[in-house]
């Protein structure tokens, strides 16, 4: 078991990782935009603070602090007006 202050965590900074899926803390300033990205992985991501515009192939969704998206493999992007922290969890596909 490991535990996690996500309120000291600063910047983006992969937090955890193993086979089956990541955790990543992703912290945007104000006018800070994450280029699209193709993820092959279902991506979870839930605001800790602030605001996010997250784009999903041609989709868009503004989430707010307490709010997640959880969605399918795509092309991810995201963008802020106001800065943002989120946690974000990629989940991979597993056999068996």
């Amino acid at each position: 078991m490991e535990t996690y202050n996500l309120k000291e965590i600063e910047g983006k900074k992969l937090i955890y990782e193993r086979d089956e899926f990541k955790a990543r803390h992703i912290q945007l300033s104000k006018g800070d935009k994450i280029p699209p990205c193709d993820m092959s992985s279902h991506v979870i991501f839930i605001v800790l603070e602030g605001e996010v515009e997250i784009t999903v192939d041609d989709d868009k969704a503004t989430l707010e602090e307490g709010e997640c998206l959880i969605s399918e493999p795509g092309l991810y992007s995201m963008k802020t007006e106001k800065g943002v922290k989120l946690l974000g969890i990629q989940v991979e596909k597993v056999d068996g």
